[in-house]
């Protein structure tokens, strides 16, 4: 999944990113099958539902001895996906900074490390206030709700691209189907929480997104004179305490 987001540092990414997802995903969906199909054969349907933690309970009864085994690899998992979110994070909002979609500054890179460490920052103090509530089902209904709508923004763009900008070169040509799938499932996962359990949180999630237009339009649009001169001094002093630079230009 987060493969896709960096394309750009991919070696020969034609062949090797389409080979990862047809590899990738059937591997991962294999796994959790079989992980289901040993919930079910060691426990009862009533142990399942009253169990805060499945996999725990599975350890407790198969692994009693090295039970402690399955929260470490839970955590070393937790730790993996953590890293490859900070690793393609970073990356967004590199590339938004240097296509004009956000501050300038977001898109330099670091002269000893040669990362977009102004990014990595921006991303790493936007984590720090989601955490802030301390409250992990809140945290979890903004993520995925924000997370599936541009799942489907995404794939009903490319549907519409399709056929609205033909003469694009497409080196990895998505087949229009799978694009179709993924923006019903996308409005599925993004629609039935709503519908099953209403909750303000949605709300919220959807006024700060949609918030993002009121800086959109005279910042990016319609690129307001008043902002630049606000932003080139700052954008110079986060540059020299930084000790970043722009990225080269390449076609």
């Amino acid at each position: 999944n987060q493969l896709n987001f960096i394309t750009e540092e991919l070696k020969n990414p034609y062949r090797n990113l389409p080979l990862a997802i047809i590899i990738g995903i059937p591997l991962v969906t294999v796994c959790y099958v079989l992980v289901n199909i040993a919930y079910f054969t060691v426990m009862t349907p009533s142990e399942l539902l009253s169990s805060p933690a499945v996999a725990v309970t599975f350890g407790d009864k198969v692994l009693y001895p090295v039970a402690w085994l399955v929260p470490l690899f839970v955590a070393f998992s937790t730790f993996g996906s953590a890293n490859g979110s900070c690793f393609t994070a970073g990356r967004l909002s590199y590339v938004a900074g240097r296509e004009g979609h956000m501050v300038k500054i977001l898109s330099y890179i670091s002269l000893k490390r040669y990362t977009p460490m102004p990014a990595l920052l921006f991303n790493g103090i936007l984590a720090i206030f989601y955490i802030m509530p301390s409250d992990i089902n809140t945290l979890i209904n903004y993520f995925s709700f924000a997370q599936w709508a541009f799942y489907g923004l995404t794939a009903l763009s490319l549907i519409v691209m399709r056929f609205t900008r033909k003469e694009f070169d497409r080196p990895v040509k998505v087949p229009v189907f799978i694009a179709g799938i993924v923006a019903l499932v996308s409005i599925y996962l993004v629609l039935a929480p709503i519908i099953d359990k209403p909750e303000w949180e949605y709300l919220y999630c959807a006024i700060f997104i949609f918030g993002g237009l009121i800086l959109y339009f005279p910042l990016v649009y319609w690129k307001a004179k008043w902002a630049r001169k606000i932003m080139r001094p700052i954008t110079m002093h986060l540059q020299l305490l930084m000790e970043v630079v722009p990225p080269e230009k390449t076609e």
